[in-house]
């Protein structure tokens, strides 16, 4: 199920104080519709020198973000909450992944937007994307963070909210 929610960053927010308490509130949002089970909450932002970079606005401003990523690293994070609601237990965390992209011509750039896959994605593009997946020259991290749900770190999540 998706969960819109406000998912704008603070004046002078640091990253991943920021997925942290974005995805606190989309639990909010959740806990409000589903009573029972394990509810799992993510945001995903995308930081290029101290700049966040988050869901693209329109074909020119995605554009203009892959124009700006390209031939340079930056950073990736995810913030999440897991809950259970039968014990009321919780853990918020987040998890960061550097992502460096090769070098990206325009052409290839404009054929990506157009396609309208990076409508919808922290900086402009989904890793998981045909498109997306080859711009990209190397990450260090977790690939999942980078697709927005840092699995690794969920699973763990889970298990510590269900045990006893």
């Amino acid at each position: 199920m998706r969960v819109d929610s406000d998912e704008n960053i603070l004046p002078k927010e640091a990253p991943y104080k920021a997925v942290q308490r974005i995805s606190a509130e989309k639990l909010a949002i959740a806990r409000s519709r589903h009573r029972e089970g394990i509810i799992i909450t993510a945001d995903t932002i995308v930081v290029l020198d101290g700049k966040i970079l988050g869901k693209p606005k329109d074909s020119t401003e995605a554009f203009r973000m892959l124009k700006t990523l390209s031939n340079r690293t930056h950073t990736v994070y995810t913030g999440f909450t897991v809950c259970n609601s039968a014990n009321g237990r919780r853990v918020t965390g987040y998890e960061k992944t550097r992502v460096s992209f090769r070098h990206l011509g325009e052409d290839e750039i404009r054929r990506y937007v157009s396609s309208g896959s990076p409508m919808d994605k922290a900086g402009a593009y989904g890793i998981q994307d045909d498109y997306g997946a080859v711009f990209v020259k190397k990450i260090v991290g977790c690939y999942y963070n980078v697709v927005g749900l840092p699995l690794s770190r969920i699973y763990q999540s889970i298990s510590s909210v269900i045990s006893e």
